[in-house]
């Protein structure tokens, strides 16, 4: 029995997949705790009986923190890194040294952006790998090499944060573990060039697991008798991260699927009820006065049992909703807003799994045609469901355990074919 103690950042999108990893290692016989900012809500999403060790920092909701939704480019870099990243490892290091003192792991997997799990354990010398909830990172390090100052920039942040919190002569990249990467995604959605660049900092350790997929709690009363199977039917998404900015964009892509009610229905997730139309919960048996028959709006959804009975997906190409979508061999509309999107984006098109459109600008009957184009063109659907057939090979959960166990024990690491 080996203990796993994984640092994760207050962010739903990067501790879901740990979830179903922390399971398989606890279905195997192995001690299992977390590390976090916010308790509550690793308790949230693994289950109310989860070992989490408290860390400072600050409480999010959103999957990318409290950066302000105007900003993009170098100054959301700047944002992301100066005001959160740096800031949230420095203020977790304590919680997670306490954590390792207190718990023991035989291995740390620190999830990419959770810093101080790489930096505090390097400085233990407790073996640590990297839990890559987005492969948008990979394809970042590679084009750093086209930025030279940027990377300067980016190097400096670094030394200087593990000069405080991690071990001076250490010099791993907190991003990618030397011993062992967990990547969540394949080849087959990220491209067989991507990683390459990240491969050689990460000393050949990256391994392409595939989505962890888990079962997760899910709330009651989800009117599946809603769902009409005469009509193929539409989800849209934006995650949980973007209800500040997403109004417009729902209003169109209601406007367009309601246009559409003769062949398609729509479930709208909308948790901010910025369309002003949430139903009735207290009471789903007669949907008649409550939602129209053919878009149902929710401020939540059961989304994985949900994919398992939709046509299409539209959203924000949020690494997770994409992988889940394609998961389940269902083409994607995508609309990226920010951070790692547009990468993610990028992928669903070259991988021929989807139609990209503009977040900001995209009016009701372009929405409408990129929709009709993957419900009724094949190679979109062939293209999701050649992701999806190398997604469940590649090993999921399982596979992540047991790359992990093999860390605990020390054995000798097999090169990938």
């Amino acid at each position: 029995m080996s203990g796993f103690l994984f640092v994760v950042p207050p962010l739903v999108g990067h501790i879901n997949p740990t979830v179903g990893v922390a399971a398989e290692l606890t279905a195997r016989g192995h001690r299992v705790a977390w590390a976090s900012a916010d308790p509550g809500l690793v308790r949230r999403l693994a289950g109310d009986e989860a070992a989490v060790f408290p860390c400072a920092g600050p409480v999010l909701t959103g999957e990318d923190g409290v950066r302000p939704a105007e900003l993009r480019g170098p100054e959301a870099l700047k944002f992301l890194w100066e005001r959160f990243l740096v800031p949230l490892a420095e203020a977790m290091a304590p919680g997670v040294r306490a954590a390792i003192g207190e718990f023991g792991p035989d291995v740390v997997v620190a999830d990419q952006q959770a810093f101080a799990g790489g930096l505090v354990a390097e400085r233990l010398r407790v073996p640590w790998a990297t839990s890559s909830t987005t492969s948008a990172e990979f394809t970042f390090a590679e084009a750093l090499a086209g930025m030279p100052k940027v990377a300067d920039w980016l190097d400096t942040l670094l030394h200087e944060l593990r000069g405080r919190i991690g071990d001076p002569s250490g010099t791993a990249d907190p991003r990618f573990s030397p011993h062992l990467v967990l990547a969540f995604s394949t080849p087959e959605l990220v491209g067989s060039g991507v990683g390459s660049g990240a491969e050689a900092g990460a000393g050949g350790r990256i391994r392409w697991v595939g989505p962890s997929m888990a079962t997760r709690p899910t709330s009651a009363g989800f009117p599946w008798t809603w769902l009409d199977p005469a009509r193929a039917t539409v989800l849209v998404t934006l995650g949980t991260a973007n209800t500040d900015v997403g109004a417009r964009f729902l209003a169109e892509c209601r406007d367009a699927l309601r246009s559409r009610a003769d062949r398609v229905q729509a479930v709208i997730v909308d948790p901010a009820n910025v369309l002003g139309a949430q139903a009735d919960l207290d009471d789903l048996n007669d949907m008649d006065d409550k939602d129209d028959k053919d878009v149902l709006i929710r401020s939540s959804v059961p989304q994985l049992p949900l994919l398992e009975r939709v046509d299409a997906v539209v959203c924000h190409a949020g690494h997770n909703t994409v992988c889940e979508a394609l998961w389940h061999g269902v083409p994607l509309v995508v609309a990226p807003i920010r951070d790692d999107q547009p990468v993610v984006a990028g992928q669903v098109v070259d991988a021929g799994a989807g139609i990209r459109v503009r977040f900001g600008r995209v009016t009701a009957p372009k929405l409408g045609a990129a929709i009709d184009a993957v419900l009724h063109e094949p190679g979109y659907r062939t293209a999701a469901e050649r992701i999806r057939t190398a997604f469940r090979a590649a090993g999921g959960a399982g596979a992540a355990a047991t790359h992990l166990e093999e860390l605990a024990v020390g054995a000798p690491f097999k090169e990938a074919p």
